[in-house]
């Protein structure tokens, strides 16, 4: 029974040559996963480390990968279950409830990698790498720079710019003509340098301006990162470190570690104290800290890419935009870059209401809009600014946090409008947490062609007034939460 035993362990053995002694890599059995997923632990006892990967084979025809954006940051376990996923990873680059690095869902740009860094007193361009899935499924790692926040303004470069280690100089600001644009983005997800491409170890540690950063290039510290097999597998890495049980891991170790398991290429993601593992509710790894992240990297059912429906209508408005009202003075703008469109966000003293931003959406008909709105973050900012809507029904007024969640489309909620003049989204400067509100752009999008209408049973209590919330989390998997409101306390019946 022994020998049996023995021969049965053997053959879940992987060696991995690496900096130092081998990495020993046991396929880890002790997490419920889907078919299609594997998860390997690697453990090295000079100099020593512990070490993870998942194995995600895209082949499988219900398996696929994806990033998600909180509201509100949360460590691993947590934002895994919330969003459903079977796994996942942290993944770029924040400050705060602020992403630095790219974040592209299905049909929307939420992040931006960040186009400037600040080094010795002067403002650097920079070009920076992101992993992506194309609209075909396949994969790919590019040196993008962003023009603008949308999907359209992103642009992929042959090579970054060509910094050196604490180079004096800045470099010009990348040229449109000089990139290409792209068409057919399905998901997106921003981080540095560049590890490996095209089989080939190929850290761009200097020109991605990582010195200066906080991420060391030689330096073992902890480390996540992803990359792709040609076989159309994709691998999600973490490296435990700063501990007893694992040193970590260098740039240069980590690349070799990726090509050494049949990457032809890879890019570094953050590392440190946000590095994590995790599947719903409990830790993979054995993180050197617990640290709550606003984005993750994560593997989902095919059916949670929540693939966007083709917006009927799609209206955005910005603030230079006719359909924007400014009443009170004191309206200025922000220096602070990450704002919609070509024009700065603007900033007003929080007041007893008289300063306000009203735009008017001139809806082409009647139907449910999704309404979202953009700004662009910082600590000076009102954590409870009000946006007053009014819709078909009514006036509904929400407080979002203008100090988190910056330079991306956050949702303000779902409403009916019938596209008359009356109605408006209201940005108010009558908030009492902080110093300024900010007023940027607006957006409304519908999905249906006609109005969704109710119809009642012959029997049943007539609800003249009714609110329908956005699910949460959306898209789910398997689970997710409807909330609404009635003017009635009386029985009521909900067909979905």
């Amino acid at each position: 029974m022994q020998k049996n035993l023995l021969i049965v362990l053997l053959t879940i053995l992987i060696v991995v040559p690496a900096i130092g002694e081998n990495i020993v890599w046991v396929q880890d059995t002790g997490f419920s996963l889907p078919e299609g997923v594997k998860l390997y632990k690697g453990t090295r006892s000079s100099p020593k480390l512990q070490a993870f990967y998942l194995d995600v084979d895209l082949n499988n025809p219900d398996i696929s990968i994806r990033p998600y954006m909180a509201v509100n940051s949360a460590t691993l376990p947590v934002f895994t279950a919330a969003a459903g996923a079977y796994a996942a990873i942290n993944a770029g680059f924040f400050g705060g409830g602020t992403s630095y690095s790219t974040i592209i869902t299905p049909g929307e740009l939420k992040a931006v990698n960040v186009q400037s860094v600040s080094r010795n007193n002067l403002s650097y361009p920079v070009i920076r790498s992101m992993f992506s899935m194309r609209n075909d499924g396949s994969l790919a790692v590019d040196w993008i720079y962003h023009f603008d926040n949308t999907l359209a303004g992103v642009y992929a470069y042959a090579q970054p710019l060509p910094y050196i280690n604490n180079d004096p100089v800045p470099k010009s600001v990348p040229k449109r003509e000089d990139g290409t644009g792209f068409t057919d983005l399905l998901i997106g997800i921003g981080g540095g340098p560049v590890l490996v491409r095209d089989s080939i170890i190929t850290i761009t540690y200097d020109e991605e301006i990582m010195w200066g950063s906080g991420v060391g290039l030689d330096n073992r510290d902890p480390r996540t990162a992803v990359g792709y097999t040609p076989d159309h597998h994709v691998i999600f890495f973490v490296a435990d470190g700063r501990q007893t049980i694992s040193e970590g891991v260098s740039l240069p170790e980590m690349a070799q570690i990726f090509l050494d398991l049949g990457c032809i290429a890879a890019i570094n993601l953050d590392g440190g104290g946000s590095t994590q593992m995790a599947v719903p509710g409990q830790y993979i790894n054995s993180p050197s800290e617990q640290r709550p992240v606003p984005t993750i990297f994560a593997v989902v059912h095919k059916d949670s890419l929540g693939l966007p429906e083709v917006p009927q209508v799609e209206k955005i408005i910005d603030t230079a935009d006719d359909e924007c009202e400014l009443a009170g003075i004191g309206w200025f703008p922000t220096a602070n870059p990450g704002f919609w469109g070509d024009t700065p966000s603007l900033l007003h003293s929080i007041g007893d209401g008289s300063g306000f931003a009203a735009f008017s959406p001139n809806l082409p008909y009647d139907a449910i809009y999704d309404v979202s709105a953009w700004w662009v973050a910082s600590s000076n900012r009102c954590k409870d600014t009000p946006f007053i809507i009014h819709h078909k029904h009514g006036i509904d007024t929400v407080f979002k946090d203008q100090s988190i969640n910056g330079s991306s489309w956050v949702t303000i909620g779902t409403y009916t409008f019938r596209g008359d003049s009356g109605e408006k989204i209201i940005i108010s400067d009558r908030a009492t947490d902080g110093t300024y509100v900010v007023a940027d752009a607006v957006r409304l999008v519908t999905y249906d062609t006609t109005t969704t209408s109710i119809q009642n049973s012959a029997d049943a209590i007539i609800t003249r007034e009714f609110i329908l919330h956005q699910n949460y989390p959306n898209p789910f998997n398997p689970r997710t939460t409807i909330n609404y409101q009635l003017s009635t306390s009386d029985y009521v019946e909900l067909n979905i």
